[in-house]
């Protein structure tokens, strides 16, 4: 009854932001480089940050860094969806909030200084390559749930590492957003403030089990979104890029935007390859060495980004006959 009364709430919120969005017009024009073709309002995302408040409300003592700082980066992205930021802006309010989930998970204790350091560029990393990610109908809430889905199993059958009422409550937030957006026309997109506030939070879920387990396995329930975020910026430095700039590079772009496959079905196609990864690592766990799981699933999974090249070729030879 609980996560009803929770759904029905996200919802009305949902419904009060598209009057408040149509009136500010919080809107998505897309361009030459989108995947999208019609005017889509922008913020949708919002939900998630709303449904964290809810959580917070109830469970106030426990969750003032994490709320604090899922807090700062909606507010600064939120901002730059309506008027663009600066990088510097983003990036630094950004390290604010890790920071502050650090102090909370007391990491500065836990870990030796370069292990900080490496922690800090890669939830940084992990927050903007969620946000790179968020590109089609469907993507950013599908990928959350299976994310989500894997970290509720983790705590329910393998570690208990925090409430599980706290994954949850983002996944109901997964499922209202994905009501309105993933459609063959999405009602809206997530922006800046949905990708960037959700990957807080599973970065915050992540970064607790590591420590509670002392395995950083559990990075790989975000191998497929990695592996594509990372090697596309690889390929874009390679090309002489700007890789701050939008683009049409991804594995999920070529997909949808050069051979014209559905965004939902690509969405689909990204959250079931994740779910064969979070299996493997879920019951790998413990029985394989890390170092030897990490390249069972990276290398597969890397190979399959090459395809993409060889998509792109195949694309520009059209183009040319």
């Amino acid at each position: 009854m609980q996560y009803t009364i929770l759904g029905i709430i996200l919802m009305i919120i949902m419904l009060l932001y598209f009057k408040v969005a149509n009136q500010f017009n919080i809107i998505d024009k897309p361009n030459e480089r989108s995947s999208h073709t019609e005017i889509t309002l922008r913020g949708g995302g919002i939900i998630f940050w709303f449904s964290a408040l809810l959580y917070f409300i109830q469970h106030i003592q426990d969750n003032y860094f994490f709320f604090t700082g899922i807090t700062l980066v909606s507010l600064v992205s939120f901002w730059d969806d309506i008027q663009s930021l600066s990088n510097k802006i983003r990036i630094s309010v950004h390290f604010l909030a890790i920071t502050l989930i650090f102090y909370n998970l007391n990491v500065f204790n836990l870990m030796p200084l370069y292990g900080v350091v490496i922690t800090y560029i890669l939830s940084i990393g992990l927050i903007n390559a969620y946000n790179f990610m968020d590109g089609i109908n469907g993507i950013t809430g599908l990928y959350t749930l299976v994310v989500m889905g894997s970290l509720l199993y983790v705590n329910t059958r393998i570690q208990l590492f925090i409430d599980a009422t706290f994954i949850k409550y983002a996944m109901i937030a997964s499922l209202v957003f994905l009501f309105f957006n993933y459609r063959k026309r999405a009602k809206c997109f997530a922006g800046d403030i949905g990708s960037i506030a959700i990957a807080f939070w599973v970065i915050y879920l992540i970064l607790k089990l590591i420590l509670v387990t002392s395995s950083v396995i559990w990075l790989l329930f975000m191998a497929v979104y990695g592996v594509d975020a990372i090697f596309t910026i690889i390929h874009r430095l390679y090309l002489k890029q700007n890789i701050f700039q939008a683009h049409r590079l991804h594995f999920y772009q070529i997909l949808s935007n050069e051979y014209k496959i559905q965004h939902r079905l690509v969405a689909l196609y990204y959250a079931i390859a994740q779910i064969v990864v979070s299996i493997l690592v879920i019951f790998l766990y413990q029985k394989v060495q890390d170092t030897l799981l990490f390249i069972m699933i990276i290398v597969p999974l890397l190979l399959i980004y090459t395809l993409k090249f060889y998509l792109i070729n195949k694309s520009n030879l059209k183009l040319n006959t």
